[in-house]
């Protein structure tokens, strides 16, 4: 009744099917109704042309992209799945998924979805407000000395927060491996769960290792550490912005087969009204997949309106192109 469509066509793998049907891509495929077992997206973003996006099933309207395709491999299948490199905002890296981050190129997510470690740190850079963390306060201002100090020595950055007492594991949730969760913002009303402080511990060490990396001072990169703290997202929440700040947003980019896909803050920046009435929203939210999975980026319109979108069922692969 409140919706403009009548379903969802899922176009994911077999794998993730409800109740084990036959996808209609399958079909279309085994069946030979399209020249090549390949389908991609382009996003119109020029709303005031008239004509809206379009699917192609079988192939690749050269129209639609403005240079040559990157394509990497599906590394899981289910959703359309595959790595993904560092993750750069005004050209500086973010830290976590310089070693390697699963990301998945999704049609039905509207917004562009990530680790909350990342996410604050762009929260930061374009003034969007975040909920404010008593425990990641605390953990700055105790704990924050200590963990430089181990990281200066050349400690392992998983085993930090364990010998500083705020973990009671070694390294099994740490934020080399994702599962920093959404508990850390949204815990009990006392907010002094050892989970949550575990999982800020973790953040601030990621914070802090990758402003070392950058030759920051000791003073400065606790001071950064206390900042984002005032800028942990909300859990799939979004945030507004102020329109007036767009000109001096960073770019953000995505490392893909070893090419950066920036969005420009036009891009990432949503405009709700007209007018006066004109309100920003950024098209990041955070949300934390746990392992083995995560940590994981959901690419959504968003970035699939900048960038054109190939998904190669009969090569296994997925490739990116500037769109038109």
């Amino acid at each position: 009744m409140f919706r403009k469509f009548d379903g969802i066509l899922g176009l994911g793998f077999k794998e993730i099917a409800r109740g084990g049907v036959e996808p209609v891509w399958y079909n279309m495929v085994n069946q030979h109704l399209v020249g090549s077992p390949v389908f991609s997206f382009w996003f119109n973003r020029h709303a005031s042309e008239g004509q809206g996006g379009e699917i192609v099933f079988g192939g690749i309207d050269p129209k639609h992209h403005k240079e040559e395709h990157k394509y990497v491999p599906v590394t899981k299948k289910g959703y359309w799945q595959f790595d993904m490199g560092d993750v750069l905002i005004g050209g500086k890296s973010t830290g976590l998924c310089t070693s390697r981050c699963a990301a998945i190129a999704d049609s039905g997510t509207s917004l562009l979805v990530g680790p909350t470690a990342i996410i604050t740190q762009i929260n930061e850079k374009i003034g969007a407000p975040g909920i404010f963390s008593q425990e990641c306060k605390e953990v700055a201002s105790q704990y924050g000395q200590r963990i430089l100090d181990l990281l200066l020595n050349e400690i392992d950055p998983t085993k930090i927060c364990p010998s500083v007492g705020l973990c009671t594991h070694s390294g099994t949730q740490g934020v080399s491996n994702g599962s920093f969760g959404i508990r850390t913002v949204v815990d009990d009303e006392t907010g002094r769960s050892n989970d949550a402080m575990c999982h800020v511990c973790e953040m601030a060490v990621m914070w802090a290792k990758n402003q070392l990396a950058q030759d920051q001072t000791q003073d400065l990169i606790l001071k950064y550490i206390n900042t984002l703290c005032g800028y942990i997202p909300s859990p799939m929440g979004e945030s507004s912005v102020d329109c007036k700040r767009l000109a001096s947003m960073p770019d953000v980019a995505f490392s893909i087969g070893g090419k950066k896909f920036a969005l420009t803050p036009e891009q990432y920046i949503l405009k709700i009204g007209e007018g006066d009435a004109t309100k920003c929203i950024s098209g990041f939210v955070a949300m934390d997949i746990p392992p083995p999975r995560g940590p994981i980026w959901i690419l959504g319109d968003i970035f699939m309106g900048a960038y054109h979108t190939v998904f190669d069922y009969g090569k296994m692969k997925v490739g990116f192109a500037k769109a038109a």
